[in-house]
């Protein structure tokens, strides 16, 4: 039985207990207990540090199975967490409309369409000529509607035989070319076929004032650049390699 004031190492029989048997907690080293307390804070922190890699290495692993089934991960706005992006393209990035094509500038060889009306009392033939002259274009005649008075003709059923039509005709086929200089004027010409009051049909080439009885509607072409060829071609000419031929 213990008795306050006697020492714990002895024994019931009064004698003293060996060293190794005397109680631990009584006797430690305080040297002893620093190293049992560091050694406990660093098993505390292995665990931490395995707990937190843990967390992050799950945390990859699930990124790495989303990015595997072709969800693409990326940082949302803002709070820096990390949404998913829909597979597949946006909405309306198919078949977005294509900007169109746009020249600035005509080709030298284009042609341009033309819708002239020629006021009445005045020369056609006179109005194309000079509009041809002025703007430097070939003018290639493709059609005409309206009343003609007063037409001077040649008519090609007798050669150098020039007749004049008096009264007003009808324009049925109205055809032709006008060149500007340096073009010689045999290269310009109007061809008209008119319709009579009684029904007859004449026409022929015109060599004399074309007037229009009310106004006239031309169709035609313009083009730039013409090239003024003379045929037949002479001997060397006819025998020119064509480019891209063989020998």
């Amino acid at each position: 039985m213990y008795s306050p004031g006697v020492d714990r190492s002895v024994a019931a029989h009064g004698r003293p207990l060996p060293h190794p048997f005397l109680t631990r907690d009584l006797h430690l080293h305080p040297h002893h207990q620093f190293q049992n307390h560091q050694q406990q804070n660093s098993e505390d922190e292995q665990s931490g540090n395995g707990n937190l890699n843990g967390g992050q290495k799950r945390e990859h692993d699930e990124i790495t199975t989303e990015s595997a089934e072709g969800k693409e991960l990326i940082p949302a706005d803002g709070d820096g967490e990390i949404g998913r992006r829909p597979r597949g393209r946006p909405a309306g990035s198919k078949n977005k409309p294509k900007p169109p094509i746009i020249i600035t500038r005509d080709s030298a060889n284009a042609l341009r369409s033309h819708v002239m009306e020629i006021a009445n009392g005045c020369d056609i033939m006179e109005s194309v000529s000079t509009f041809a002259r002025r703007r430097q274009r070939g003018v290639c005649i493709l059609s005409g509607t309206g009343t003609v008075t007063n037409v001077t003709l040649r008519q090609p059923a007798s050669p150098g035989a020039v007749v004049t039509l008096h009264g007003r005709f009808e324009i049925l086929s109205l055809s032709g070319s006008f060149l500007p200089p340096p073009a010689p004027p045999a290269a310009s010409g109007l061809t008209i076929y008119l319709a009579g009051g009684q029904g007859q049909v004449v026409g022929g080439s015109v060599v004399g004032p074309l007037l229009a009885s009310g106004p006239v509607v031309v169709m035609a072409a313009s083009f730039g650049n013409a090239a003024y060829e003379r045929l037949p071609l002479e001997e060397d000419e006819g025998q020119a390699p064509v480019p891209g031929s063989g020998p």
